[in-house]
């Protein structure tokens, strides 16, 4: 059993980043047990003060020899950073958790959502790193694995909404400038994305590659065959950017196993961790991106039996992509570190 008086030592890779700064909040509201904190970043970030439940914190520079006495190290650099400082920090001893897709489908590195495969943490011991999904697969996941559990799932066929945050700051700015462009009469530039953003829809979320799907979509097939562990399952998606500030909206079409009715699965999942059921349509009660920005749970509803076959059900799941998404993730895995593994 754990020691629930014992404090760690926790680095935060990335921490003047959005999902940075939402990991420091994670941690804050949980109240995770911190003996030291020890925030890093990029040489243009060094010498800034950060506050950590009332504290002012000085940021470090990111660099190979950042970890030493470091148990845990949360990871949001973006992918180059991990590759570079990732293996490093591991080698100090701390255990990395990161959040790009640098490690994703290494076959060494386990790829975890808690409420989903709490079991592969256990594989971290392999190269001292585990990986956090990609946010679409994440939320997607929490809602199937009730599911998936109770009665199989064939097919996964997903449509994402996707929140401009989760491109970064430089296109949050880019939606509210065209916003008020366009209120202005004015012409609406597009620079972070190849095209309009304001009152748009765009079927591209990184680049495209051979198959014509892109690489986000890509992930999604991937990633859900690694969490699974089903290899067999099949997945397709289209990922599409909206101009929505945060929370990753989908529409998710599955085929079971077995034949499961709509109300049952609303049963599972009313009591499914990590879950929060909004279905109430006749109420004009259903998940909203709105709704969500803030909160740790992933919201479904729209629940409903797909009535072109056999075995099927729709489902609306919206989640807050940078917490669920990204930093509450991560920080649940570190928890579920501390409570099994140190």
């Amino acid at each position: 059993m754990a020691d629930t008086n014992k404090l760690y030592n926790v680095a935060v890779a990335g921490a003047t980043g959005a999902v940075g700064g939402a990991m420091l909040d994670v941690l804050a509201r949980k109240n995770f047990p911190i003996k030291e904190l020890r925030l890093l970043a990029s040489e243009r970030s060094v010498g800034k003060t950060l506050t950590f439940q009332g504290k002012g914190i000085p940021v470090k520079l990111l660099s190979k020899d950042a970890f030493e006495g470091i148990d845990i190290a949360l990871f949001s650099a973006g992918g180059d950073r991990s590759l570079e400082f990732g293996p490093a920090a591991a080698a100090a001893g701390a255990i990395v958790v990161d959040n790009s897709s640098a490690f994703r489908m290494d076959p060494e590195i386990p790829l975890v959502v808690p409420e989903v495969n709490p079991h592969a943490i256990a594989q971290y011991t392999k190269r001292g790193i585990i990986a956090n999904p990609n946010c679409s697969t994440i939320q997607m996941l929490v809602a199937l694995k009730p599911i998936y559990d109770k009665v199989g799932i064939k097919r996964i066929v997903v449509s994402t909404y996707q929140a401009v945050s989760g491109t970064g700051a430089k296109a949050i700015a880019e939606l509210q400038n065209q916003i008020l462009a366009y209120a202005a009469g004015k012409p609406m530039m597009a620079k972070v994305y190849p095209h309009q953003i304001a009152f748009n829809c765009l079927p591209q979320i990184d680049s495209f590659i051979d198959n014509g799907y892109t690489k986000e979509e890509m992930k999604m097939v991937n990633e859900t065959r690694k969490i699974f562990e089903d290899q067999e399952i099949g997945v397709t998606a289209t990922a599409v950017r909206v101009p929505v500030y945060y929370g990753h909206s989908e529409s998710i079409n599955i085929e079971t196993k077995e034949k499961i009715s709509a109300s049952e699965v609303k049963k599972i999942l009313a009591t499914a961790p990590g879950v929060q059921l909004v279905d109430e349509p006749a109420r004009g009660m259903y998940p909203l991106a709105t709704d969500c920005a803030g909160k740790f749970e992933t919201f479904v509803g729209r629940i409903r039996e797909d009535e072109s076959i056999a075995n099927g059900i729709n489902l609306w799941v919206v989640s807050d992509n940078i917490l669920k998404g990204a930093a509450l993730n991560a920080v649940q895995i570190a928890e579920h570190l501390i409570a099994d593994y140190i």
